[in-house]
């Protein structure tokens, strides 16, 4: 049976490398999931998201000369994706929204220069006091 790029599929994790997994969709045809592509937090090694014989469901996001590329991450439902829903990142008034790539700068924006200021507050204390000895 042909997979087309774009679906999503259920499938078995076959090997595990460095760089990725290799599985097998029930169709039997076999493509990779890049580490890049197996969570949407970093993955340091590949052995602490999957595991032999671990049933995942993936994205086909690429197809050439035969060969597949997978995405767990892209297949997540959108209710299931939190990287930028946290109260760390958003505050808590804006949990669950998506916001655009302009209010996600302005935010990170105004938290660096927030921590930024801590800083150089510190920092002049501490020459503050130096200055007094």
């Amino acid at each position: 049976m042909a997979v087309n790029v774009g679906e999503i599929g259920q499938g078995k994790v076959v090997k595990l490398t460095n760089f990725g997994a290799f599985v097998k969709l029930e169709e039997g045809t076999e493509g990779l999931v890049h580490i890049s592509e197996l969570s949407n937090s970093f993955v340091k090694k590949v052995e602490d998201v999957l595991k032999l014989d671990d049933e995942v469901t993936v994205k086909i996001i690429s197809e050439e000369n035969g060969k597949y590329a997978f995405s767990i991450k892209q297949a997540l439902a959108k209710e299931e994706k939190s990287a930028y829903e946290s109260d760390s990142f958003l505050g808590a008034d804006n949990k669950g929204l998506d916001p655009s790539f302009e209010e996600k700068l302005s935010i990170f924006m105004k938290q660096s220069n927030e921590k930024l200021q801590e800083a150089r507050t510190r920092e002049n204390k501490r020459s503050n006091k130096k200055r007094r000895q």
